[in-house]
């Protein structure tokens, strides 16, 4: 069991938790959710290293403990000779070697006794990572995530999707107490994404994992752990669960501020005319009258419902351009192709209309981002693009778009803006305000730097907006906001993402990568081709209902109509056991 009990800590700019507590117990697969910026990362590497931080509070993590951990920013290590299967078996084969060289000690030593006790400290070892199973079960688990083509593969040519899924198989295997995860999701394709949902889900240990993504939220985790402003919510059961809890509070909570504004507006009418008569009538007791009726109305104003989990405030995304779209050809790919040590993408063919949205989809390391950025350069005799469009680009690698050196205010003067008073009403939109923008941009969260090359794109006002990964490290509000974002945009857009929702929210059709090629493909077929795969048979049926459902709710609640959400919130109860 790990305990957080009570536990405070700040930075000199920025007050991260209040108080916090919560509990990891045994075999429970935990979700770790909450805005960019608000402490999910600082909060683990205090668990992995509590000597490192000075806080408030207690901190209880059982000294025999031991800790398994899976970074987001873990890199592929070029110049490794290792294969996959010895990567993984590391821990198996450094103990093996260990007993085998004990064993040859043996047969000219004198003193048995203390390499008996070597030997039986290493078998021990061994038998608590597997045993002498270990190559049965390494293979069970590249099995299991489809990735048995690789295992004499050199660490070195996988992508970083299959880096990722080898790491965590690596740590799952080394059989920690405790399995923290910081976003193993980024940039992992829908097939490799499918891998490591299954690789959670068979893991028998307890996990703790930071994640944004609603495909591995809705389907990964029997514990949710929620940090907000400061403060923390535990809730056991599955994410889908947790939303319909949050969102029959929401329901909760605005009925009663309706109540209390018109009670608080009753009373505003009394106190005025009580202090008017204060004001003419020499009349002490209209006077203590007038003092009891504001004090009464303080108590109302006091205990109004604060409540950081339900009314967590979404980013102004917006994409705007400058003139309205003309109806023309804005890109045009001929017989494209693109290599490095081997060949990518070979005789792609397809154009973007000027208000056109499309996704490109496919596998990690099958040329995308190589695509996307050619067509940004427009330096190849097979990318055309009209002269008269202004183009955006959102990068995966925040390097390419942003100066970490830089502060959040110079970044945007350098981007163009005329003056800071301009820079900070544009960026309050996307959550950055006061002393935040004084702050280098090297400092900051993985989402807090994609909010900020969104804020970019924003103010560029391009007619075509190139986006790698766009929801990569954003978190859950976040990426509704930027879907909302797609959805009214006016120009033309061309996104790789493999974030599912994102596509199917907001996109025209998708480009397909098969076969070293693309092939156009409409939503409605990329949908099927998709649930057929990884979902049950209805899934995609009683999702849309979800959906369908939970946009009446919004209505009703917009128009204070609680009787219809309550209603409606029954219907939704049911569809979500179907999921």
């Amino acid at each position: 069991m790990i305990k957080v009990d009570n536990l405070s800590f700040s930075f000199p700019q920025k007050e991260l938790y209040t108080g916090i507590s919560f509990i990891l117990e045994e075999g429970q697969h935990c979700a770790f959710i909450g805005t960019s910026g608000s402490g999910k990362s600082t909060l683990i590497e205090m668990l992995t290293d509590p000597e490192k931080y000075l806080f408030e509070g207690k901190l209880e993590i059982d000294p025999d403990c031991k800790i398994g951990y899976v970074s987001q920013f873990s890199q592929v290590d070029k110049a490794a000779e290792t294969t996959v299967f010895e990567y993984i078996a590391e821990d198996f084969i450094k103990i093996q070697d260990e007993i085998n060289e004990l064993y040859a000690e043996m047969a000219t030593a004198s003193d048995m006794d203390v390499l008996m006790d070597k030997v039986q400290s290493a078998l021990d070892a061994l038998d608590a990572i597997g045993g002498d199973d270990y190559e049965s079960i390494i293979h069970k688990q590249l099995n299991l995530a489809n990735l048995m083509k690789l295992k004499d593969v050199s660490i070195s040519a996988l992508s970083g999707g299959e880096f990722k899924l080898i790491q965590v198989m690596k740590e799952m295997l080394g059989s920690p107490d405790l399995l923290i995860m910081d976003e193993p999701d980024v940039f992992l394709d829908f097939e490799n994404l499918n891998a490591l949902k299954k690789l959670i889900n068979s893991h028998k240990g307890m996990l703790l994992v930071v994640t944004h993504n609603r495909y591995l939220l809705n389907h990964c985790f029997n514990k949710i752990i929620h940090l907000e402003n400061t403060e923390i919510q535990e809730f056991d059961g599955r994410y889908i669960d947790y939303n319909f809890s949050l969102l029959q509070t929401k329901i909760e909570l605005q009925e009663i501020a309706v109540g209390e504004a018109e009670e608080i507006e009753r009373y505003d009418h009394l106190i005025d005319n009580l202090r008017e008569l204060a004001t003419n009538v020499a009349d002490p007791s209209k006077g203590r009258a007038l003092k009891a009726r504001v004090k009464f109305q303080e108590r109302l104003e006091a205990r109004r419902i604060k409540a950081p989990f339900v009314a967590i405030k979404q980013p102004n995304i917006r994409f705007d351009m400058d003139h309205e779209a003309e109806d023309r050809i804005v890109v045009k790919v001929e017989n494209y192709s693109a290599a490095f040590d081997e060949l990518l993408l070979r005789d792609v063919n397809f154009e973007l209309g000027s208000t056109d949205k499309v996704a490109i989809i496919g596998p990690n390391g099958t040329g995308k981002t190589t695509l996307l950025r050619d067509i940004f350069k427009n330096n190849r005799d097979s990318i055309a693009i009209n002269a008269d469009t202004k183009v955006t680009y959102l990068s995966q690698l925040q390097g390419e778009t942003l100066t970490d050196s830089n502060t959040i205010l110079s970044e945007f003067i350098d981007a163009g803006f005329n003056t800071y008073d301009e820079i900070r009403a544009h960026l309050a939109n996307y959550g950055f305000e006061g002393e935040i923008l004084e702050q280098k941009i090297g400092s900051l969260s993985g989402g807090e730097k994609n909010m900020l090359q969104l804020a970019k794109v924003a103010g560029s006002q391009a007619d075509l907006l190139l986006l790698d990964e766009p929801t990569s490290h954003l978190d859950l509000y976040t990426q509704i906001a930027l879907e909302k974002a797609i959805q009214d945009y006016k120009g033309a857009i061309l996104m790789i993402s493999h974030d599912f929702y994102s596509v199917v929210n907001g996109m025209d059709y998708v480009l397909i990568i098969d076969d070293k090629t693309i092939r156009k493909m409409s939503m409605r077929k990329f949908r099927q081709m998709i649930y057929a795969s990884h979902f049950d048979k209805d899934y995609l049926e009683n999702e849309q209902k979800k959906k369908a459902v939970e946009m009446q709710i919004e209505l009703a609640l917009k128009n204070t109509d609680f009787e219809t959400a309550k209603g409606l919130v029954d219907e939704l109860e049911e569809i979500i056991k179907l999921l």
